[in-house]
């Protein structure tokens, strides 16, 4: 098996488990809260986050190696990204992986110094939430599109 079979399953794996993970907080959790005690949702979101703040690094760190191992495969076309729609599409869908990771940076300092409040929660996951989407979307449409 070549080192970029190896890469993409490791990439989709990790993708699986942060996308999965970014997608219950956003869909599920926010309708759930309307329907949960304050108590019982802060006794939950506090373990969800502690298990989150175990698993995501680790996540979070196999994403991004393979994504890297998987494109300096194309890193000719990265070089020159105007000059084709594949080029193009995958430094977009770097430029948005690298704001997620951005976006995490920030939590964690916010949440260090203790000023990760409950709105910002939301929006940096709301944020995440519309990356992901576009960060699928492209995924898939740079192998089918040309232009």
């Amino acid at each position: 098996m070549s080192n970029y079979a190896i890469f993409n399953i490791l990439h989709l794996f990790a993708a699986f488990i942060f996308v999965g993970t970014v997608f219950f907080e956003v869909l599920i959790l926010e309708a759930v809260r309307k329907r949960v005690p304050r108590n019982v949702m802060h006794q939950l979101e506090t373990g969800i986050g502690a298990r989150a703040r175990e698993l995501m690094p680790w996540v979070l760190a196999t994403l991004y190696a393979s994504g890297l191992g998987m494109a300096w495969r194309y890193r000719e076309l990265l070089a020159h990204p105007l000059q084709n729609s594949f080029g193009l599409l995958l430094t977009i869908k770097i430029g948005l992986a690298l704001s997620v990771f951005g976006h995490f940076l920030y939590a964690m300092h916010l949440r260090r110094r203790g000023r990760l409040a409950s709105t910002a929660f939301k929006r940096i996951h709301l944020s995440v939430f519309s990356h992901m989407v576009g960060i699928v979307l492209l995924a898939k449409l740079m192998f089918h599109l040309g232009w």
